[in-house]
């Protein structure tokens, strides 16, 4: 029997006098039954009606529920699709406070609320054999406090984007039974492949559990890059080992662990602004269920159907206290239980907006929560600042102590470099930390993550291999994924074994990691680049879980990998070249200053700047003594520049049109009339007296 219990915390939690309490937010709800299953979840037992409702939250405590139970809710309520509500007692629901979840969505039309093909009418079939339950799990011991955990600074920060199961699927030093798991990423040689790189920044594409849309599980694919959550407590299944003796959340604990023992931090891609269960014909999985209309934003015009600012078939509502609460409580699980350090939040307008019109509110709930939270307000907080909503670009335009993805940097740099169809002005803006953007508020040049490549979009060499998208696989007739990639395939539409194309990209894989590792902000790398790592031109692989994404590690790039470790070695030394404060317009006498000049060795003028056709600048970072100076020669045109340094004795530190030997040795002396080659970049320093 169940006794009343207490209505916080919400879930399924020990409670002190014995037994397990579980608390739902469902204010709209008739009552609700907790039904209590066998270990596989295949088979229900019994249902118990919760005994209590206080402010809203549905409660009770079962004295003999130990860790282990498998147990699903069964919501009754009033079903009026027209009013925004759509409970449905026959189709069991997940717990959205589930830590471990048991079962797997296959897409089967009995998952539907309402009968198929009559969305207005209820479907009366029970679904629970095959329904997503949640499983008691015992509390982790709490992960060291984020004080006692590696803390990188802000201008030494490096991120490096990674998919957890494509990342080991191929590795030959991680065990087979290990690989494309949280225990694959955390072996030794993965690790160590890692620090030689020079991150310190873990960003791991979303890790907690998910539902494969019904429209792919129909083509026999499934969403390979995880941004189709359901479960925001419980750590993806599929990335499980299933070694003995450990769970989904032991194992991700022990890769935090790891990754910590080496210095290095962990972020995660967290999805709050939708869920796995899409629009008004899609699934009832959880919150659908369990109290629609206030967990989702719905279409004032006709609450049958919702708002779609994400692309994805709905948005959370976290104008909603109750909404909020769910996401501020799985954002400190994550980081009390299981060890993360900040998070990466997909399509982050969403989190802000309003209902109704979805207005974005810099002011939002949302970020306040976050700002006055004495454990999270200490994480790392990334924003993707857009979506498909209203004024959807928000670049720039997140609180203080945020960092936001710059596409605006990829976009200007390719440009740049492979097209020469931007000029000077917008190269250095962009180099120089997007002051446009991010000089407001106190922020730092830090606040512009930069990258050439995401996981969004084409590869570092496909970037360079491909003209356009080669997407058939995905089963959109090549429709989707991004038409404007400003990539440049050398003359050759994908692979090739001509030495004069493949010393092309290779030369303009160099100079887009320099441009990318020795500008102003945090950058960000694709895992995989540095091995040169093709999808074989797909840009929008989100749904391919084979050797279109998985890293080949055994035919990786080894001389490639060096460069990308010797420019981190390089950014670690160059202080001005990642520097946490913005340069002056004008240079003050006696203290750090950063010099726009031309080839010829003078200030750029407003004419220099606006010259159409012109690709050399050479940029002086200037210090007084005792302080190194640094110069970075960039010449993206198609002909040998020369160049006039600056007064004194300059070595070459750092060429991206050699390879590792020759002209870029370290140290090699620079005469004062120097010749840089086409698409390419120097770094030099001042020598010492």
């Amino acid at each position: 029997m169940l006794s009343a219990g207490r209505p916080f915390p919400l879930g399924a939690t020990l409670a002190e006098e014995g037994g397990v309490n579980f608390a739902l937010a469902a204010p709209d709800a008739s009552f609700v039954e907790l039904c209590l299953f066998e270990p596989t979840g295949q088979h229900e037992q019994q249902r118990l009606r919760l005994p209590a409702c206080t402010d809203g939250i549905w409660h009770g405590r079962l004295p003999a529920a130990r860790p282990g139970l498998v147990y699903g809710l069964r919501v009754h309520g009033p079903w009026a699709p027209h009013e925004g509500r759509r409970f449905n007692p026959s189709k069991l629901l997940l717990d959205p406070y589930a830590r471990e979840i048991v079962g797997a969505y296959g897409g089967e039309d009995l998952f539907l609320a309402h009968v198929p093909g009559r969305p207005q009418e209820r479907d009366t079939r029970d679904n629970a054999a095959i329904a997503l339950k949640a499983r008691v799990a015992p509390p982790l011991p709490p992960a060291p406090p984020l004080s006692a955990r590696p803390r990188v600074a802000a201008g030494e920060r490096v991120i490096y984007e990674l998919h957890v199961g494509g990342h080991t699927q191929l590795h030959p030093a991680v065990p087979a039974d290990l690989r494309g798991s949280f225990a694959g990423l955390a072996q030794g040689p993965v690790l160590d492949h890692l620090q030689r790189l020079g991150v310190t920044t873990l960003n791991l594409m979303p890790v907690q559990h998910r539902a494969d849309e019904e429209r792919l599980l129909k083509l026999g694919l499934l969403n390979y890059w995880g941004y189709s959550p359901i479960g925001w407590f419980a750590p993806e299944l599929r990335y499980w080992s299933g070694s003995a003796g450990s769970t989904p959340a032991t194992e991700f604990r022990a890769l935090a662990d790891a990754v910590h023992a080496r210095g290095m931090e962990l972020v995660i891609d967290v999805v709050f602004n939708h869920s796995a269960e899409t629009d008004e014909l899609g699934p009832t999985l959880s919150l659908r269920g369990i109290d629609n209309a206030l967990y989702y934003h719905l279409r004032q015009d006709d609450p049958a159907l919702y708002e779609n600012w994400t692309g994805c078939g709905n948005c959370l509502k976290l104008s909603e206290p109750r909404v909020l609460q769910l996401v501020m409580d799985s954002l400190r699980h994550w980081v009390l239980a299981l060890g993360v350090d900040g998070f990466r939040f997909d399509l982050a307008p969403v989190l802000a907006r309003r209902s109704p019109g979805g207005e974005f509110d810099a002011r939002s709930a949302f970020f306040a929560a976050l700002a006055q939270d004495p454990v999270l307000s200490q994480c790392l907080l990334i924003a993707e600042p857009w979506d498909i909503g209203p004024g959807g670009y928000r670049l720039g335009q997140f609180p203080p102590g945020w960092l936001e993805w710059n596409d605006r940097f990829r976009d200007t740099q390719r440009a740049f470099w492979l097209h020469r169809a931007t000029g000077l002005g917008d190269f250095a803006h962009r180099s120089a930390g997007s002051s446009g953007d991010f000089r407001h508020d106190g922020r730092a040049p830090t606040a512009s993550v930069n990258f050439i490549t995401a996981h969004d979009g084409f590869t570092l060499r496909d970037l360079l291999s491909y003209g356009e998208r080669h997407n058939l696989a995905n089963g959109e007739h090549n429709r989707d994924g991004h038409r404007h990639n400003l990539s440049r395939n050398c003359g050759v539409e994908g692979d090739t074994d001509d030495p004069a194309v493949l010393a092309e990209r290779a030369r303009l894989s160099r100079v887009l990691l320099a441009a990318l590792l020795l500008s102003q902000g945090t950058p960000m790398l694709l895992a995989g680049d540095e091995l040169g790592h093709s999808q074989r031109g797909n840009n929008n692989a989100y749904c391919q879980d084979n050797e279109i994404t998985w890293l080949d590690w055994v035919r990786a790039d080894g001389e490639l990998t060096a460069f990308v470790a010797r420019l981190t070695t390089l950014r670690r030394e160059a202080a001005p070249l990642r520097s946490t404060r913005w340069w002056p317009a004008d240079p003050v006498a006696g203290e750090p200053a950063l010099r726009w000049l031309t080839p010829e060795g003078h200030p750029l003028s407003a004419a220099d700047w606006e010259a159409a056709g012109r690709h050399a600048i050479a940029i002086l970072f200037e210090a007084p003594a005792p302080q190194r100076q640094w110069l970075v020669l960039v010449n993206a045109q198609e002909e040998a520049v020369r160049f006039h340094l600056p007064p004194g004795r300059w070595q070459l530190r750092l060429a991206t049109d050699a390879k590792a030997q020759g002209s870029n040795t370290p140290g090699l002396p620079l005469a004062p009339l120097q010749d840089i080659p086409p698409t390419s970049l120097w770094v030099a320093s001042a020598a010492s007296a």
